[in-house]
């Protein structure tokens, strides 16, 4: 994945601090930044500082993070519910919250709406049974995650629709593995575009 001048001056910022804490040299530094201005891909970025700890790391944004294969700052938090059940009725997950290893979705005459562009995961490997029966359930996940879609439908449809278009994530990212059943009714996995924070404007 080509690089901007953004990514760069992150991992130069974090090489300077690594200077200052004595972690490597005056010459070490000016050879690595030498190495760091003239990358053109992650793949040219991440010798610089794979011998270096993981706090010196922490001043790199979470996106040039993950893309140099550094540990995802998404993984770990206290679970949050482990079912959302709708009969006859709605249910939504969305917005910051932790999705727990083990999550049960389950619809009956009734809808569920998972969104998972902003949530955290408990653990690296997440899985997610959803059941929708004569009802249907939606789950959205963000195309830097990895997916994978092995329910069945019966009389229904179980898919995945990848509307981002995007290759897949680093094996450093969360996995969430979707399963189930749809009978007489729909469940939907449609892989987007993670939700970028529009500031609020003052008027």
């Amino acid at each position: 994945m080509r690089i901007s001048d953004a990514d760069r001056e992150q991992v130069a910022q974090v090489l300077h601090a690594a200077m200052s804490e004595g972690r490597i040299t005056i010459n070490e530094l000016e050879e690595r930044l030498t190495v760091v201005y003239a990358a053109k891909t992650v793949g040219d970025l991440k010798p610089v500082t794979a011998d270096l700890p993981q706090q010196s790391r922490s001043a790199i944004e979470p996106a040039t993070s993950r893309a140099l294969g550094l540990p995802d700052d998404r993984i770990g938090g206290h679970p949050g519910s482990g079912a959302s059940i709708a009969v006859m009725s709605g249910v939504s997950r969305k917005g910051s919250w932790v999705v727990p290893p083990q999550h049960n979705s389950f619809a009956f005459w009734g809808g569920a709406d998972l969104d998972l562009r902003n949530a955290r995961f408990a653990e690296k490997h997440t899985t997610i049974t959803a059941v929708a029966i004569m009802g249907g359930i939606d789950i959205i996940v963000p195309d830097d995650i990895n997916v994978d879609v092995t329910g069945i439908g019966f009389m229904g449809a179980f898919e995945l629709e990848d509307r981002a278009g995007t290759p897949a994530a680093p094996p450093t990212a969360p996995t969430v593995k979707i399963t189930g059943l749809a009978f007489w009714g729909g469940v939907v996995v449609k892989r987007k575009p993670r939700k970028k924070e529009v500031p609020e404007i003052e008027i």
